[in-house]
């Protein structure tokens, strides 16, 4: 897949979370993808990467497991953020899985609920229990 195939496949992901917009990161022409104003996802400026925020243990676990398709980002890699490149054979649902845990892992509980639950993923408890 080249890299354009890559970002449209990943402007498509992306896009079709509730409220989600296109918007490049300061002074970058890259796409970034934020909802309201709070990144999930980043991409970088030659395209052939992206950057996503991961649950506590996901970025160690990625990069451990498949190094040649994961790796911890630079500047945003302490923060649990974890990159992806592009130009090597992905499994796209699981970036679709990835960008969407980006996406609840940033966004407002009540955008995170139109989401539907996976298989197994088990409904918000009641705060407190």
């Amino acid at each position: 897949m080249d890299e354009l195939d890559a970002a449209a496949r990943l402007r498509e992901i992306c896009l079709s979370l509730p409220e989600a917009v296109e918007k490049p990161f300061g002074g970058h022409t890259a796409p970034a993808y934020r909802v309201r104003d709070k990144m999930f996802v980043m991409t970088t400026e030659d395209g052939l990467s992206m950057v996503f925020k991961g649950a506590p243990g996901v970025q160690e676990a990625l990069v451990a497991e498949a190094p040649e398709r994961f790796f911890v980002p630079a500047y945003v890699g302490r923060k649990g953020w974890v990159g992806a490149r592009l130009d090597v054979e992905q499994d796209w649902d699981e970036i679709a899985e990835l960008v969407e845990d980006s996406y609840r892992l940033i966004v407002p509980k009540r955008l995170a609920a139109l989401l539907p639950r996976r298989q197994g993923e088990p409904a918000d408890r009641p705060a407190g229990t």
